[in-house]
């Protein structure tokens, strides 16, 4: 285990760096530079260049999600669940009675994808802003319940947190942002007009993953650094899981502020 710890650390990181470089490249660079290339450009030039970044991309994806569910196991979860009460380690503090409903959290951490599918494909909400703090009290009720009740450390929240939303990620990139890539490379490659239902998917799924991402960063960092944990700058133990909510609405209002910039710059 203490040798699986930096070697899997290792490969997530380098994983995750290609993973995240090539969304942020796909969502304030590429898309931009495609809109400037008339019809006869995009012919020859999407159908090279958009498998070859997609495949780094997705395979990217898959191993930054394996590689974190290795160190999951290895960090937090070897001999932490079983029932009873905890001897210390860093999924729980000492004397925390691990319950049933700490394994449900944790199960909740990978099967939150679905929910999160429904809620964004059915048109449920339509009101970006509704959905979007609708998501957002979503994610400070896990939290809540990973904590107060499931009984979680500072660490363990902060970075199941991170997998639910990399999890979240991983699944838009198979199972919606490729699907929807090959039948517009496809369309692009034949000359004709990708289906607008395609790029559609394609695009808000993959906006989602830049927002997702940023708080997920911070997740994996602060969980090293837990200088929040409490006792830090006012933070208490009680209120330290506002410090991740606090840092979600940064993190997008950071994006956001990206995106409108990204639109803003030229080619020469």
């Amino acid at each position: 285990m203490e040798a699986l710890h930096p070697i899997f650390k290792w490969l997530h990181i380098i994983a995750g760096v290609l993973w995240i470089g090539l969304l942020y490249f796909f969502n304030w660079i590429n898309g931009h530079v495609v809109a400037t290339m008339d019809g006869d450009t995009k012919q020859k030039v999407v159908p090279e260049i958009m498998p070859r970044t997609l495949y780094f991309f997705r395979w990217g994806a898959a191993w930054t999600w394996v590689t974190g569910v290795v160190l999951l196991y290895v960090i937090f979860w070897d001999g932490a669940l079983m029932m009873g009460e905890s001897a210390g380690n860093n999924m729980f503090e000492v004397g925390t009675d691990v319950t049933g409903l700490a394994h449900g959290m944790l199960l909740l951490t990978f099967v939150a994808v679905f929910a999160y599918d429904y809620l964004y494909s059915s048109g449920l909400i339509k009101d970006v802003r509704v959905i979007t703090v609708v998501s957002f009290l979503l994610i400070a009720g896990v939290v809540y319940l990973m904590k107060f009740y499931a009984g979680f450390s500072y660490r363990a929240f902060n970075i199941h947190i991170g997998a639910l939303l990399g999890t979240n990620m991983a699944f838009n990139v198979w199972y919606r942002i490729w699907p929807a890539q090959q039948r517009i490379i496809t369309a692009i490659k034949n000359g004709v007009a990708p289906d607008p239902a395609d790029a559609g998917m394609a695009g808000l799924r993959s906006k989602h993953n830049t927002y997702m991402s940023f708080p997920l960063i911070w997740t994996m960092i602060n969980e090293h650094t837990t200088v929040f944990a409490g006792g830090n700058f006012g933070v208490t133990d009680s209120t330290n899981w506002l410090v991740l909510m606090i840092m979600f609405a940064l993190g997008w209002h950071i994006v956001w502020q990206i995106y409108k910039k990204a639109g803003t710059i030229k080619g020469f």
